[in-house]
């Protein structure tokens, strides 16, 4: 049974509030997001797990970089396919069969840690077979958010996104991983993310809406060439994606292999410290959604997003400079609030502006391209702490990341569509497209 908005309808109510306006007004998308709020905080709990078994197995800086690198390479390896495929078969059967690989990936992952038989290898390859199977995921539910949701209720339907995902994922899951994970072990963890992976392919199996979208290239290597060309003709796509793949090798690393590291071994905290961490960056995500879904898309759009990305990179010396867990919360609180007001308009972009047949390879093209050097990020990131130290990693991965983020504004046509009527704009709304 689902529950009534109606009631929140009314002058000075919660349909005020932006981020109910998509929930209002499709069922299925409703629907879809009550499932992935369930999946997300699971993801939440897995990251806190992974982190603590890479740890507890080899406690050195390098434990979570190896296994950094065995989650993206495989990702990388089968975005491009991830997108092909989900442009041109069912998306709701692409979703289902990545929800149930992901959970028998970390179920092997608690089997073994009850059994007291793994390893730091099955641990790496495991997490990179999760990570293969998110790589199908990620596209196919960015690009069927269009086929669900009217137009105008699409910079909403983001903002939703940002606000459910760092809650889950950012907040209430790494919360409950730590709390979990110093109670009763990071084993229980991974079983308690497999059992969350049934909400969400019970979400997807009620959805009703026809998420089928058939691409005219006669094979998958043609509709990867597809993509690749629209996403070359358009400065706003290659330019971004090419900053985002400089800064993100800067500082992504560091921060994702160097952030529990600190909490762990220089601020001898625990893995519920690190939640809290985590969590204040979902704070700061959240607070952001909800004031983007008030205000809407920008009118320079483009601008103000670039202006979000700069000062969140630069947030990441915070990481550096602080000297307690609060100073680090307040941080991951920065750089998670900016990071996730820029990816409001960004994603809001691309669907007004890329076509619904190539939304799920331009996606998928957008992570490949914006994590591609991810894995050169995680191998040079011990050898550099070894070379400067750990915090001055830090610092300089900020600042490099920041002039990388904030050039791209300068590219000659970056900001051409500010303003412009895009390909959404001429479409029926989510639903009647659908059908259509």
């Amino acid at each position: 049974m689902q529950p009534s908005f109606e009631t929140l309808d009314r002058p000075g109510g919660l349909a005020r509030v932006g981020l109910l306006r998509p929930l209002r007004a499709s069922r299925d998308f409703r629907v879809l997001w009550a499932g992935m709020a369930v999946s997300l905080v699971g993801d939440g709990i897995f990251l806190i797990a992974i982190a603590w078994t890479a740890f507890s197995l080899w406690n050195a800086p390098g434990a979570l970089a190896v296994i950094g690198l065995a989650m993206t390479v495989p990702m990388i390896l089968c975005l491009l396919a991830g997108g092909a495929v989900s442009d041109r078969f069912d998306r709701r059967q692409v979703l289902i069969v990545s929800d149930l690989a992901r959970a028998a990936a970390v179920t092997a992952i608690a089997m073994l840690g009850f059994a007291g038989v793994l390893t730091f290898p099955l641990l790496a390859v495991l997490a990179g077979l999760y990570s293969a199977a998110g790589a199908f995921f990620v596209p196919a539910f960015d690009a069927i958010v269009p086929s669900l949701v009217a137009t105008d209720h699409l910079p909403a339907a983001n903002s939703l996104d940002q606000f459910v995902r760092p809650i889950a994922l950012r907040l209430a899951g790494p919360a409950l991983g730590g709390l979990i994970v110093a109670s009763f072990g990071a084993s229980t963890a991974f079983v308690l993310d497999a059992v969350t992976f049934a909400a969400s392919t019970g979400a997807i199996l009620a959805v009703r809406t026809s998420l089928r979208v058939h691409s005219p290239a006669a094979s998958t290597r043609a509709a990867i060439g597809e993509g690749f060309r629209f996403v070359r003709k358009h400065v706003w796509l290659w330019g971004t994606l090419a900053s985002a793949a400089i800064a993100y090798l800067a500082f992504l690393g560091p921060t994702e292999v160097l952030v529990p590291y600190v909490v762990k071994n220089v601020l001898h905290a625990s893995a519920a410290d690190l939640g809290i961490v985590y969590a204040a960056g979902g704070i700061g995500a959240v607070v952001a959604a909800a004031i983007m879904a008030q205000h809407g898309q920008p009118r320079r759009d483009v601008t103000f997003m670039y202006a979000c990305w700069s000062c969140a990179t630069l947030a990441v010396a915070g990481y550096g400079l602080a000297r307690s867990t609060l100073q680090l919360a307040l941080a991951c609180l920065l750089f998670n609030g900016l990071e996730a007001a820029g990816t409001v308009v960004w994603a809001t972009i691309k669907q007004h502006h890329v076509p619904g047949e190539l939304l799920g390879r331009v996606s998928s093209l957008d992570w490949l391209i914006s994590i591609g050097l991810l894995p050169v990020s995680y191998v040079l990131t011990a050898p550099v702490v070894a070379l400067v130290g750990l915090r001055a990693t830090l610092i300089g991965a900020a600042l490099i990341g920041t002039v990388a983020t904030a050039g791209a504004l300068l590219l000659p046509g970056m900001r051409q569509i500010e303003g412009a009527a895009g390909w959404a704009e001429s479409q029926p709304s989510g639903p009647q497209r659908a059908t259509a």
